[in-house]
């Protein structure tokens, strides 16, 4: 019975030691890390205070130990977690570029991620939910899946919680009317929209990225358009605000851009179920991103509350007034 709750795709990373070296040639690895975008949220979420619990599902080894280990260790209530027997855990490749670009090879689809079902909703686990969190990639990952996402929004929506959804769809994978299609069921009902500029215009079929945001507003209460390095714009009924980022490069080095989104998911929706202003949503949400962002591997930069006190201690910011 967790407070908040999101569902969706486990999986290790193992990533290359050095960039620049293609995924085609023979050289050291790193990992396996536990990630997967809806587990990189939860996982924030919980190293933040917030109660927590995850539906998924993990094959029966060692990689799936992995990621419920790292979960479970993080105050997330597993129970919804899933093991898959004749199925092997999700896992992605990655690699780094000159660029600062990164390239994946997923096995995802047919792996045990990928049998998540309707079937694996437990109703108790949702019932005390005040926000599910769903994910463009938990609704393309396969058709059962999607289907187990719109069976948990029908809970909480059912019992007066929230909803929000961060769209990372690819469309040049999927096509956009598939996307458009895929997360139509979850914007009618949605609470809260997290897209970066691309999704919103892919969403709502306009150009502009702040068009596109206001747009999107006939259903959600809040839209935050999530502009990495230039911090975010929330818009809600109430107006418009612009909330600068996070100068973490004060600090510490740029390493790996792997789940900053999923972070900055985190920082806004905790601080919103905690009854904060959205100018203080927008801010924690900046600041977790930021975080993210600064070791190698989708959850180790994430940070506990006091990691953010401590930084704030060293430099003149404070993400809340």
């Amino acid at each position: 019975m967790a407070e908040i709750v999101c569902m969706g795709e486990m999986l290790v990373e193992i990533m290359r030691k050095e960039v620049g070296v293609p995924l085609s040639e023979a050289a050291e690895f790193m990992g396996p890390y536990p990630s997967g975008a809806p587990a990189i949220y939860i996982d924030a979420a919980a190293r933040l205070g917030a109660d927590t619990g995850f539906i998924g599902v993990v094959g029966p080894d060692d990689f799936g130990d992995v990621i419920e280990d790292r979960l479970e260790e993080d105050g997330v209530d597993v129970s919804g977690v899933k093991r898959r027997e004749g199925h092997t855990t999700g896992c992605a490749f990655v690699s780094y570029n000159v660029d600062g670009s990164r390239k994946f090879i997923f096995h995802l689809r047919y792996s045990a991620a990928g049998t998540l079902a309707p079937g694996d909703v437990g109703e108790e686990l949702l019932s005390d939910t005040k926000l599910l969190h769903l994910m463009g990639s938990a609704l393309s990952t396969s058709d059962s899946s999607r289907d187990a996402c719109y069976r948990a929004m029908e809970i909480v929506k059912a019992n007066g919680g929230l909803v929000s959804l961060d769209p990372n769809l690819r469309p040049e994978l999927l096509g956009i009317d598939r996307v458009r299609e895929i997360c139509a069921p979850v914007l009618e009902v949605c609470d809260i929209v997290l897209p970066s500029g691309e999704e919103a215009s892919m969403l709502a079929g306009i150009d502009d990225p702040q068009e596109a945001c206001r747009s999107l507003l006939k259903n959600a209460k809040v839209v935050a358009l999530k502009m990495g390095s230039e911090g975010c714009r929330i818009f809600s009924a109430e107006g418009e605000i612009l909330v600068p980022p996070f100068p973490i490069e004060r600090l510490m080095d740029r390493v790996d851009p792997t789940g900053a989104g999923d972070c900055f998911d985190a920082g806004f929706t905790t601080s919103y179920v905690d009854g904060k202003s959205l100018t203080k949503c927008g801010r924690m949400g900046n600041t977790v991103g930021a975080f993210a962002i600064t070791k190698m591997g989708p959850m180790e930069g994430s940070p506990l509350l006091e990691d953010i006190s401590r930084i704030e201690g060293k430099m003149n910011w404070k993400w809340e007034d």
